[in-house]
């Protein structure tokens, strides 16, 4: 592309300018972004490593305490509601603390009474009818030695009675059975068997008070577990209970877990018969859910003789917690179908660790997560927000100095295309006069001009061209010495209506007006000024060569010289197009020229208001514009009245 093409328009270079800037600058954002993004993804890593780190440290924890507990047993060294120590025997087993299971998988075989003893009494209740002969019978036997027999006497006595319509007797004699608590009348109790029937004599009397208090106490007594009884023997009793009345117990929570802990018992016990047959490991633990509760066994023994803990979820949290107490987490248990059973507070999407029931041997699954994620993340917050400011800092580094770099291209290239313009207008201005010497010359040259009348005449207009070339001459000198500050203007009083007066008559004689008038005025108060005598009077002459130029055939042009609040002012007045409020600054710029002078082609270098400019400002005056578009301009040069004649020997002034 050939050189001149790059300023023509200069928008090119811009462009490519900006387009080459945003590449790597868009490629410094991803880039920064990427890295945003790793250092977070990083930061996610690590706070999972170390939840990893906790759930393993927590998962280890609890072992050795479980593996403390069970070596511990049969004694628990932390007493807890939710724990029980079980010993199975091939008889029975043995529970610690006891009274806490509500049935047992096995309870202990008792001496049974032969039948023949209540034969009698049994022949004339069922066989004969005979019902007072029965409670004779059976009144006897009650008063035996052996507890077995009074038991079994006194139940076969309460029902003959009952038959009898004699209730309150029945009371009586269930009242002395109640008392052989620790007898077994078929494997069950013999004060649950009492108090069952008294229930049922109570209700027969209608003393429905005495029996729902009654009803209610032996509820207590069987969700605490006061008597060793199967689990048919509960069932059937808390059944018989809850039909008399009508309700289920008001601890319901507190009755399903006694029912897990016994249910887990049982479980044991079943587990137990495997290891004596030889079938599963001495040593072990698992976890199963039964009643809605996740249960905790874990057992070590051997065929004879098997110590086992059976823990609910309150002994493994309370495990849990004291295993996890100083690692910063919080935990999440759930069970074999995601039901949540504990959560801590947890925040939306915040980052877990999920272990399962198979890897912590909980009846859990336990998920670890951060028990202050805002502290995690503020850990990084720091170093995340040097890194973005190191970010912002550099896109606002690329970007101001992309634009100051942008800007200075764009005025190196304005400037470039208005020095281009300035060349092609001074070659214009020159081309003409050269053009007329050049033609005038040639006709003189040639003798083809033979009277004297007419050689005046082309002498003249040869002569005026000279001129008009000696002053672009000059004034392109001047202008030059202007920017480099090697002017020297030599200041002497002036008489500024006069030196008014004298470049307006010049200009009326050498230039050509094409039939525009030129109007002057000046005050008669108007003083004399230390001035730089042709420098003033250039700058005179540009102003109205610029007012010609713009002006239309057949207007006015207006010169005035008017005194007033200590200023001197030489007013230029056109009626040409005006200059719009958004070049009135742009035009005092050396090269520059409005819009109205391209469009209407009108001829000039652009330097010739920058001149006045600085001849203005050597003189410390003011140049002035005042116009609209439409309506014509004024250009005022404002000198100081005050101004007094300086030093000779400073005579040179830079401008």
């Amino acid at each position: 592309m050939p050189r001149d093409r790059w300023f023509e328009p200069p928008r090119r270079v811009l462009v490519l300018f900006v387009v080459v800037t945003m590449v790597p600058a868009a490629a410094m954002a991803w880039l920064g972004w990427q890295l945003l993004e790793q250092d977070r993804a990083l930061e996610a890593q690590r706070v999972q490593e170390r939840l990893d780190r906790a759930a393993d440290l927590i998962g280890s924890a609890l072992d050795r305490r479980l593996n403390d507990a069970v070596e511990r047993l049969p004694s628990l060294a932390e007493p807890n509601a939710d724990a029980l120590a079980v010993v199975c025997l091939p008889d029975g087993i043995e529970v610690t603390p006891g009274g806490r299971l509500l049935y047992y998988p096995v309870v202990p075989v008792s001496d049974e009474v032969p039948p023949r003893v209540f034969e009698v009494g049994e022949t004339l209740e069922f066989r004969q009818q005979d019902v007072a002969g029965a409670i004779a019978a059976y009144r006897s036997l009650a008063r035996d030695a052996s507890p077995s027999v009074r038991a079994g006497a006194l139940v076969r006595l309460g029902r003959t009675l009952r038959k009898a319509g004699r209730h309150a007797e029945a009371l009586d004699a269930y009242e002395r059975l109640a008392q052989l608590s620790s007898t077994r009348v078929g494997g069950i109790p013999a004060e649950l068997m009492a108090r069952g029937a008294r229930l049922a004599v109570l209700r027969s009397l209608g003393r429905t008070t005495d029996a729902d208090a009654a009803a209610r106490e032996l509820s207590a007594d069987l969700q605490r577990g006061r008597w060793v009884i199967d689990r048919v023997s509960y069932q059937f009793h808390t059944q018989e209970v809850e039909r008399q009345l009508a309700a289920r117990p008001e601890d319901e929570a507190d009755r399903k877990a006694a029912l897990a802990l016994a249910a887990a018992v049982e479980s044991l016990w079943d587990e137990w018969q495997t290891i004596r047959r030889g079938e599963a490991n001495p040593r072990g633990r698992r976890s199963i859910w039964v009643h809605e509760r996740g249960e905790l066994l874990a057992w070590t023994g051997t065929r004879d003789r098997l110590a086992a803990l059976v823990a609910g979820p309150s002994f493994l949290e309370s495990q849990l917690r004291a295993a996890w107490q100083g690692l910063g987490i919080t935990l999440v248990l759930a069970d074999g179908d995601a039901h949540v059973v504990r959560q801590d507070a947890l925040a939306p999407g915040q980052l877990q660790v999920t272990r399962s029931m198979a890897d912590t041997g909980l009846p859990w699954t336990l998920r670890v997560a951060s028990a202050d994620p805002a502290a995690d993340a503020a850990a990084t917050a720091g170093r995340r927000r040097l890194l973005l400011a190191g970010l912002v800092l550099m896109g606002l580094v690329v970007g101001v100095g992309s634009y100051f770099t942008t800007r200075a291209v764009a005025r190196e290239l304005a400037v470039a295309r208005l020095q281009s313009d300035f060349v092609s207008a001074v070659s214009h201005e020159f081309r003409t006069p050269l053009t007329s010497m050049r033609h005038l010359t040639e006709l003189l040259d040639r003798g083809v001009v033979s009277e004297d009348g007419r050689r005046k005449q082309y002498y003249a207009a040869l002569s005026h061209e000279t001129t008009r070339l000696h002053r672009l001459v000059e004034s392109l000198l001047n202008f030059g010495r202007m920017e480099a500050g090697a002017l020297e203007y030599r200041f002497e009083p002036v008489s500024i209506a006069e030196l008014t007066a004298g470049v307006v008559e010049e200009f009326r004689q050498e230039a050509s007006a094409d039939g525009r008038r030129i109007e002057y005025h000046a005050d008669a108060s108007a003083p004399t000024l230390a001035a730089d005598r042709e420098a003033l009077a250039r700058a005179v002459w540009n102003l109205l060569d610029n007012a010609v130029k713009y002006s239309p055939k057949d207007t006015v042009i207006q010169v005035n010289v008017t005194s007033s609040d200590g200023h001197v002012s030489i007013e230029v007045r056109d009626h040409g197009p005006g200059v719009p409020a958004a070049e009135q600054k742009q035009i005092f710029k050396k090269f520059v020229r409005g819009a109205a002078a391209r469009t209407a082609q009108v001829k000039g270098t652009g330097i010739g208001l920058a001149m006045v400019q600085h001849i203005v400002r050597a003189h410390h005056g003011e140049l002035r514009l005042e116009s609209q578009p439409g309506k014509g301009s004024t250009f005022s040069i404002v000198l100081p009245a005050s101004r007094q004649l300086p030093n000779p020997d400073s005579f040179r002034s830079c401008a």
